[in-house]
Parts: C-alpha cells; sequence; structure tokens
C-alpha cells in the first residue's frame, strides 16, 4: 500500500503536466491567492495542507509552514494532532511544480453532494480576495479539469481528506441554502 506521501508525489506529477489555462492565470488579478499584503492581511493568506503533504513540502525554504493542533481550527473532527498552514515567503513567484495541492487545483474545488455524488466546483467559499476566474466562471483547460477530477477522486479515498470535503461541501450547500431563503425561494 502506498503511503500519503506517495499518492500525494503521484498526484503532484500529474497535476505539473497540466494548465488551468493557456496562460498564467494570475495575470487577471495580480496573483491575489499569493501575494502578501495590501489589503489582506499576512494570516488570510496560505493554506492548509493535506494530510501527508507536509512530509513533502518540508524544508522548502520558499514556503513558511506553521504547525498548530487541529482543535485551535475549524477543521473535520476526525482531523486530530498537528496541522501544516503554508505560505509562501516570495510570493508571488513560487516553485509551480511544488505547490500545494490545493493552490493548484485552485479555482476549482471538491465538492460532494447530498447524494454523495463527487464533482468539482468553482471554490464558492469566502475568500480574502476575488478570483476573476471564479467570478466570470471563465472556462478552464479540459486536461486539467480531467486530471483534478481523476486526483481529487484519489484523494477523497483517505477518510481524512474525505472529511474536509465532505465539510466544506456541506458549508457551501448550506450558505445556497441560506441564500435561497434570503431571495424567497
Amino acid at each position: 500500500m502506498k503511503s500519503k506521501r506517495e499518492i500525494i508525489k503521484e498526484i503532484y506529477d500529474v497535476l505539473n503536466h497540466v494548465e488551468l489555462l493557456d496562460h498564467d492565470c494570475g495575470v487577471h488579478c495580480g496573483a491575489a491567492c499569493c501575494v502578501k499584503g495590501g489589503q489582506y492581511s499576512e494570516e488570510d493568506m496560505g493554506i492548509y495542507l493535506l494530510p501527508g503533504e507536509e512530509e513533502l513540502l518540508k524544508g522548502q525554504d520558499w514556503l513558511d509552514i506553521k504547525v498548530s493542533d487541529a482543535s485551535e481550527h475549524d477543521l473535520p473532527e476526525s482531523w486530530k494532532g498537528k496541522v501544516y498552514f503554508a505560505r509562501c515567503k516570495t510570493p508571488p513567484i513560487c516553485p509551480r511544480d511544488m505547490r500545494p495541492i490545493q493552490c493548484r487545483t485552485f479555482p476549482l474545488a471538491p465538492h460532494i453532494d447530498s447524494d454523495g455524488e463527487f464533482t468539482l466546483v468553482y471554490n464558492d467559499l469566502e475568500l480574502p480576495y476575488e478570483c476573476p476566474l471564479i467570478e466570470e466562471e471563465t472556462p478552464l483547460e479540459d486536461d486539467f479539469v480531467d486530471a483534478l477530477l481523476d486526483s481529487w477522486a484519489r484523494l477523497v479515498e483517505d477518510p481524512l481528506i474525505y472529511d474536509l470535503v465532505k465539510m466544506d461541501s456541506e458549508a457551501r450547500e448550506e450558505a445556497f441554502e441560506e441564500l435561497l431563503d434570503k431571495l424567497g425561494y
């Protein structure tokens, strides 16, 4: 059986061969998702690493990884012990082939609906910035979307990652229901 680190490394390798657009998406927004300062506090910027991903990224000099206890964050109850939050020290420049999974799969997010169906959606959870790709629902390269779908399908086989995706999916659906209620539907 492969370790989490080996699976994540394989996914990195797959995703290193696809691009979401035919050009760098950061040109649309000034790399808002990875630039510190300006209108965003440093605490707003960064991303939680998936379980096992820290093993692949530790020791990277371009990355600042903070360790904390899972109980201190809004994470699934199944997440116990240490969690890792990564921030780029050199935004917007980073080794693209070593970006964390959730960075390289953005603006799409894995989603499990109430019927248990797995798909990808535009990440519409609250963000500290606006992403034009999400706002405009920009069409993404088919090979990128296919590789992401396959990669996330592998990742959610891990119960901890499944729980995170399920929690985010439920939050997304709850926000949608609240919006419908406000609109009178």
